[in-house]
């Protein structure tokens, strides 16, 4: 199908710029985006049309807010934006389940590797029976470090390709 084609083309070149230079281009997800709403608006008409906007505007606002507090970049709420005009509203929420879990593994790993195992075994377990509270936080100042980032693009794509292999749950 076409709108596959379509979502894996911008996935590959996504996942490639977003590696190389931490950017998702607009250049691919904008074109995306009008592919399904025009794609979906020829074929189905206006509820083709209200298909693919529903899935651009869930797309969209699932990342909105951890971009709008910092945690990524536009590309990334964008590139969401247009699996979700290519696919609708319940592939672009399993893709977005499947991306959480894939991006949190991801963080998890790249915060061991960066603290090393011990100290982030050693960490969440004070982390919990102290629950950092104001007082602990006064006798263990937490360390400044820092923060730890990857191109959250590597996490979206995987995430959507297995929405597409296993579909929902």
């Amino acid at each position: 199908m076409i709108i596959n084609a379509v979502l894996g083309v911008a996935l590959v070149v996504s996942l490639i710029t977003d590696i190389r230079s931490r950017k998702i281009l607009n250049i691919v997800t904008f074109p995306a985006i009008l592919f399904g709403l025009i794609y979906y608006s020829i074929a189905d008409g206006f509820s083709g049309f209200l298909f693919s906007g529903a899935g651009f505007l869930v797309g969209f606002a699932l990342l909105l807010l951890p971009y709008l507090l910092g945690g990524m970049g536009a590309g990334d709420v964008k590139l969401m934006a247009a699996i979700g005009a290519l696919t609708g509203i319940s592939f672009v929420l399993y893709s977005f389940v499947y991306t959480a879990l894939i991006g949190g593994a991801i963080s998890i790993f790249l915060i061991m590797k960066k603290r090393g195992v011990f100290n982030s075994i050693k960490s969440f377990f004070f982390s919990v029976i102290y629950l950092r509270s104001s007082l602990g936080s006064l006798i263990f100042p937490k360390e400044k470090q820092n923060s730890i980032a990857f191109p959250y693009g590597v996490a979206i794509v995987f995430g959507t390709v297995c929405a597409f292999i296993w579909g929902g749950f």
